[in-house]
């Protein structure tokens, strides 16, 4: 009777461990599967200067910064910071690789008295919504589809500012924040064709600025939308949104869908679109957004290292974007004097330009 009784105990004890393994194994499952309800899975506060706290009275930036293009960010922040007398938040979003890299380049730099948080992005929540492509693989970096998740950022503001990071702003950053958005837009864009000065250079590099260069019309998913292929696009690099109404019009989640609705039925690809971060923008937001003044987003300027715009013109812009595969911290590259006037040498040495003189 003992034995049994010992045997009983032993037993209890056998199953309570397996209960509290199985316990362990279905918590570590459920939190390494981020969804975009609960945004503590998806972005983690890292890093912040801690001399300055978020208010209201800053304007709110949200920028990437991969690990291989840190040098970039930094040109850009260093532009926006040193052509405005107002008081920016930088939301820095990376990588859990860069985290240290960016602090010190921060750190180390001019850009030491910046007003800054770094925000760790889990990739994880891409599972089942982007498919490998060869043909650009750096479009389909992670932190290329963070634009999609901001109100799902650890911050606390109305409204913000998204800016690629291959962008350089030679206006002040304040008149970009105080642009209006009409009631029921969740953002603002500039839209491809409302530029003539940019026409001569979109016709020479064969750039797409209508609907048909983005989705794949014959498909019956894209049909349905009932959008014209005519209409004209815009570019989602950079734009201003009001976080309110993102989230009032679950702006995320619609998203999200058309991903997981191209990863099915290859509705557009980056061969196709130049990526897949733009088409389900141009989708979710079509006829719904606010325009922006068009000098507040002057691209192209990555698409051609031989075509060039005039002095004159790019002296008036307000934002330049170098979106295409030529980017100034490369080689060749057009109007590399315009972004490196602003570029912040790397103290780690990890990131280094791309001269004619460089053996990089």
């Amino acid at each position: 009777m003992a034995l049994l009784r010992k045997i009983n105990r032993v037993l209890l004890v056998l199953l309570l461990l397996i209960l509290c393994l199985l316990l362990h194994s279905t918590f570590l499952r459920a939190s390494s599967r981020p969804t975009s309800s609960d945004h503590r899975k998806i972005f983690g506060k890292t890093a912040q200067n801690p001399a300055v706290s978020e208010t209201d009275n800053v304007i709110p930036v949200i920028i990437c910064a991969s690990e291989e293009r840190v040098g970039a960010t930094m040109a850009a922040i260093n532009s926006i910071y040193s052509n405005t007398d107002a008081s920016v938040f930088f939301y820095i979003v990376t990588l859990r690789d860069a985290v240290r890299l960016i602090r010190r380049y921060i750190q180390k730099t001019s850009l030491k008295d910046i007003k800054y948080k770094i925000l760790e992005f889990n990739p994880m929540v891409l599972q089942g919504k982007v498919k490998p492509d060869s043909s650009r693989p750096d479009l389909l970096h992670p932190l290329n589809f963070v634009r999609f998740y901001l109100p799902l950022l650890d911050i606390n503001h109305k409204k913000v500012i998204y800016l690629d990071d291959d962008v350089i702003v030679q206006g002040d950053i304040k008149d970009l924040y105080n642009v209006k958005l009409k009631p029921g837009h969740a953002a603002a864009f500039a839209t491809d064709c409302d530029l003539p000065s940019t026409h001569e250079m979109v016709r020479s590099i064969g750039m797409q600025t209508t609907y048909m260069g983005f989705l794949d019309y014959r498909k019956n998913e894209v049909r349905d939308l009932g959008i014209n292929p005519s209409d004209c696009s815009f570019n989602p690099g950079v734009f201003v949104a009001d976080v309110g109404e993102w989230k009032k019009q679950k702006i995320t989640k619609q998203l999200e869908n058309w991903m997981e609705e191209n990863f099915r039925q290859n509705i557009y690809s980056s061969a196709v679109a130049g990526g897949v971060a733009t088409p389900p923008m141009l989708i979710v937001f079509h006829d719904k957004y606010t325009t922006l003044e068009p000098l507040w987003h002057v691209r192209h300027l990555g698409w051609s290292p031989d075509a060039h715009y005039s002095e004159s013109f790019l002296q008036d812009a307000r934002l330049l974007h170098w979106n295409g595969p030529f980017k100034p911290w490369n080689y060749p590259a057009v109007h590399l004097d315009l972004w490196e006037r602003w570029f912040i040498p790397d103290p780690s040495g990890k990131f280094s330009l791309v001269r004619p003189d460089s053996e990089n």
